[in-house]
C-alpha cells in the first residue's frame, strides 16, 4: 500500500509544484521544504490533497516535516492514519 500512496503524493506533488515537469530529481527522501519545492501555502495544499484522497483528517499538530517533509515521510504518514481510521 506504501507504494501506491507514495506515487500518488508523488504524481501530486510533480502536477501542483513542479508544474508537470518530471525531470526534476525527487527521491523517496528528498525534503520538499530545504529544497524550496512547498512553502507553508504548499503544505495547506498537500494536506488538503491527503484528506480528500486518503480519507483522513489531520489535526494542527500533525503538520510537521516530521510527517510531510518527503515522499517517504508523507507515504508512511497517510499509512498510518488510514490503518488507524480502519
Amino acid at each position: 500500500m506504501s507504494d501506491d500512496i507514495k506515487n500518488q503524493v508523488r504524481t501530486f506533488i510533480i502536477e501542483n509544484f513542479l508544474f508537470g515537469d518530471e525531470r526534476y530529481p525527487l527521491d523517496d527522501t528528498l525534503s520538499l521544504m530545504e529544497n524550496d519545492l512547498i512553502d507553508s501555502t504548499g503544505v495547506l495544499e498537500l494536506v488538503s490533497f491527503l484528506e480528500e484522497r486518503f480519507g483522513i483528517s489531520l489535526s494542527d499538530a500533525e503538520i510537521v516535516p516530521d510527517n510531510l517533509d518527503s515522499i517517504e515521510r508523507i507515504a508512511a504518514f497517510a499509512a498510518r492514519k488510514k490503518q488507524a481510521a480502519g
